[in-house]
């Protein structure tokens, strides 16, 4: 079992940056370069379109992960506490929200720029279990998620006891989801593979990891990210199953 510390500032001279935030930001940047690096190999999207695009899903991003925690997880003190909910400096971002706000971004720019929309999907798909695995660091580092009591080899000691700690299994389940990527995207792959593959995998150990979250709101028995992962799961199977799709469907999400 791993023995219990914790790091909330990194002392860098004479200041201390904030460990969570800093590695949030290392793990979307890193995606970012591990998305417009493999646009330049494949040559279907110019790399510029990847950066400009990273500015966008970074703020969209930022708010929606702010706001699906203030709506879903606790809205009634946000409610009595409306300030708490724009004061960026408070704790409280959802990761879920954080990527269906990218999305949202990613809709938006793909239409606007009249971009194919499968090429930039899949490039999201492929880097982002790399953003993951770097930024779910930050949240093991603090330990933010803590899970339900386990002797599991991989819990860590915290000082109640050894407990799962969700910021360590999603960190190691982004690398390990990004180096089976990485491996297959060596050969071409048909349009919607790593988009529909990363919402399925994504999805489904997600939802069944927030079974053993120690504490979370719940609404119907299921946290208010096992709803929107269910959703998650079942478009990343249409994707992967998109050839079944109508043309007409295919020629409405996809334009080039």
């Amino acid at each position: 079992m791993i023995p219990w510390f914790e790091l909330h500032t990194i002392p860098i001279g004479p200041i201390s940056i904030q460990t969570w935030g800093t590695l949030v930001a290392t793990g979307l940047l890193t995606a970012f370069w591990a998305a417009a690096r493999r646009a330049k190999k494949l040559g279907q999207v110019a790399p510029k379109h990847v950066w400009d695009f990273a500015t966008w899903a970074f703020l969209f991003a930022f708010v929606c992960a702010r706001i699906f925690h203030v709506l879903f997880y606790d809205p009634a003190w946000y409610m009595s506490h409306p300030w708490d909910a724009i004061n960026p400096a408070l704790p409280g971002y959802s990761m879920v929200g954080g990527l269906l706000g990218g999305v949202l971004a990613g809709l938006i720019y793909v239409r606007w720029h009249k971009l194919n929309m499968w090429d930039m999907s899949d490039l999201a798909g492929y880097a982002t279990p790399l953003g993951i695995g770097i930024g779910r660091i930050g949240c093991f580092l603090i330990h933010d998620h803590p899970g339900t009591p386990t002797n599991f080899f991989l819990g860590v000691q915290y000082p109640d006891g050894g407990r799962h700690d969700h910021g360590l299994y999603l960190s190691l389940i982004g690398w390990l989801m990004f180096v089976a990527f990485w491996s297959l995207g060596r050969k071409p792959r048909r349009d919607g593979f790593f988009a529909g593959w990363f919402l399925v995998l994504d999805g489904a150990m997600r939802f069944y990891l927030d079974f053993y979250r120690a504490v979370d709101v719940k609404y119907g028995g299921l946290t208010p990210t096992q709803w929107l992962l269910m959703l998650s799961v079942l478009l990343g199977a249409v994707i992967l199953n998109k050839a079944r799709l109508p043309s007409w469907a295919l020629r409405k999400i996809s334009t080039k």
